[in-house]
């Protein structure tokens, strides 16, 4: 699988990754499933928080043995039942992260990012000296922000994090209009795109009698496939629509790897083949997305 250099952080990083928010829940086997098909396969980027309820837990039981063969991120920030203290704390990160590594079942991360917070909290500068002390005491290779807007302006802008994690897909191109994406990666940064499938909407959106068939996170990016997709179709567009959403979001260089998230081995043997297979679309579909995006999203802000 297709590696590049993360950023300025001496790591070449498979181009596809694995978002771990989806496994919550899965239970030991199915998590076992999918991430072991995902480390054979040659994939050796996983990305959970401390927040997304039993993920931690599910890595650290199926995957700790091979603890070298993958960088691992994890978020902090957040309170939730396996940290101590206040939201957007010093001490809710000491702790998140903490319980990052029991969980985890390792000594170290790889990288640890503040989940979404807002400009304020960056500001106090609390929770970047959380970070900046892990990362001293050797519980953290590299520190990050993952987030969106303004805030991850501000992140990228103050050259205290190795990385950033934001969203952007082709109808969530704000970090690409914005300047956000090549900021970052001038500035050294590993880029990671959250969400490069578009919670795998645009394929539901080309398709007829489609109402009603994406509701909850995805229903807002839904909406807006429709409206892109209503200009009508893309000469040289891909039929299937994951690869071209992949397609789109690998076309930026600044990307150094794409997080996608499923519970389902089959789906994530899918995803493999297809990065395996080469996920080059042409650049005139890329650049009539940019066009669409430009003409209908100039108010659309990046989803946290």
């Amino acid at each position: 699988m297709q590696t590049v250099p993360f950023g300025s952080t001496g790591f070449s990083a498979t181009r596809l990754g694995v978002g771990l928010s989806e496994i919550r829940g899965a239970g030991p086997e199915k998590a076992s499933q999918v991430l072991n098909k995902a480390l054979d396969s040659g994939i050796n980027f996983l990305d959970t928080s401390t927040c997304y309820g039993d993920s931690e837990d599910l890595v650290g039981g199926a995957v700790s043995s091979r603890r070298d063969e993958y960088f691992l991120a994890t978020k902090a920030g957040h309170a939730n039942e396996h940290t101590t203290g206040e939201p957007w704390t010093y001490e809710i990160v000491v702790s998140s992260i903490d319980a990052s590594l029991r969980r985890l079942q390792t000594d170290h991360l790889d990288l640890v990012q503040l989940h979404s917070c807002e400009i304020d909290v960056l500001e106090e500068g609390g929770v970047i000296r959380a970070l900046e002390e892990a990362r001293d005491a050797g519980k953290t290779r590299f520190i990050g922000y993952s987030g969106d807007n303004d805030a991850a302006h501000w992140a990228v802008d103050s050259g205290k994090f190795n990385t950033l994690q934001t969203s952007f897909n082709l109808v969530e191109q704000k970090a690409h209009t914005s300047g956000l994406l090549k900021k970052a990666a001038a500035g050294g940064m590993g880029v990671i795109a959250k969400r490069p499938i578009a919670n795998a909407v645009w394929g539901v959106a080309r398709r007829e009698g489609h109402e009603g068939e994406v509701t909850g996170y995805g229903a807002v990016y839904f909406d807006r496939a429709l409206e892109m997709t209503d200009l009508g179709a893309i000469d040289g567009e891909p039929d299937n629509a994951i690869l071209a959403s992949l397609g789109f979001t690998f076309a930026h260089p600044e990307v150094s790897v794409a997080i996608v998230g499923t519970a389902n081995d089959t789906h994530m043997a899918s995803n493999i083949e297809m990065a395996n297979a080469g996920v080059d679309i042409p650049g005139t579909v890329v650049d009539e997305l940019h066009r669409r995006y430009q003409q209908l999203g100039s108010d659309w802000e990046q989803r946290t």
